[in-house]
């Protein structure tokens, strides 16, 4: 795929709006459009969720989950990557739900009725999922909120490979694939000093992953 001069919107939380590097210009999104020429938006909001959730968080702003934030993207795309899904595991309150359920107050519904929200606004866009990176508290047994997790992140990820596979939606597999895990000391130290938000030269490293992998499809 020619990424020169395309539209791409992103999706996400905090890793998409930038926290962790030094400045807006460091963003993985912004280094994706320098590097690749495309015209970037940037959608990005901190400790926002896939899944709606059924109390309202410490912080209003997290509950601006990304099904509701569809209907104020631009109405044109050549390609929308959306990067979610570690907040959910994070803090919250979300039931993981199943395959065939349609209910957006689990993860698998809320990713369902995303994927064709999304589909239904940009039927003529390359849509893509990008999964959620390593964080050191993966394997955690209760999350931040004090909910015991039905699953760690690896069943997330797949989740998401699943429910997007089932619309026939690419998905660059960043938990498997990244080379970034936080819990190898030099790997944290240079690309994810918190465990979790990638430094300028991680979003780096994910602007080129992201990058090579639009091209190869």
């Amino acid at each position: 795929m020619e990424l020169k001069n395309k539209k791409v919107l992103f999706l996400g939380d905090s890793i998409t709006a930038g926290a962790g590097v030094s400045s807006p210009e460091k963003c993985y999104v912004s280094v994706f459009g320098k590097i690749s020429g495309a015209t970037v938006t940037n959608y990005g909001i901190g400790g926002t969720r896939i899944a709606k959730q059924s109390c309202k968080s410490e912080n209003e702003v997290w509950d601006q989950d990304f099904l509701s934030r569809v209907s104020g993207m631009d109405n044109d795309a050549d390609i929308v990557a959306v990067f979610g899904g570690t907040n959910d595991f994070g803090h919250g309150d979300a039931k993981i739900g199943n395959m065939k359920s349609r209910d957006e107050y689990t993860f698998y519904g809320a990713l369902h009725s995303l994927c064709t929200s999304l589909i239904n606004k940009y039927p003529n866009s390359e849509i893509i999922f990008m999964t959620p990176l390593h964080r050191v508290s993966e394997d955690d047994e209760v999350n931040e909120i004090g909910l015991k997790h039905e699953v760690n992140l690896s069943g997330y990820v797949d989740i998401i490979k699943e429910v997007a596979g089932y619309y026939g939606l690419p998905v660059l597999d960043l938990f498997n694939t990244s080379g970034l895990q936080p819990k190898v000391s030099i790997i944290r130290e240079i690309y994810m000093p918190d465990g979790l938000h990638p430094s300028d030269a991680g979003a780096e490293k994910l602007a080129k992953r992201l990058c090579n992998f639009l091209l190869s499809l």
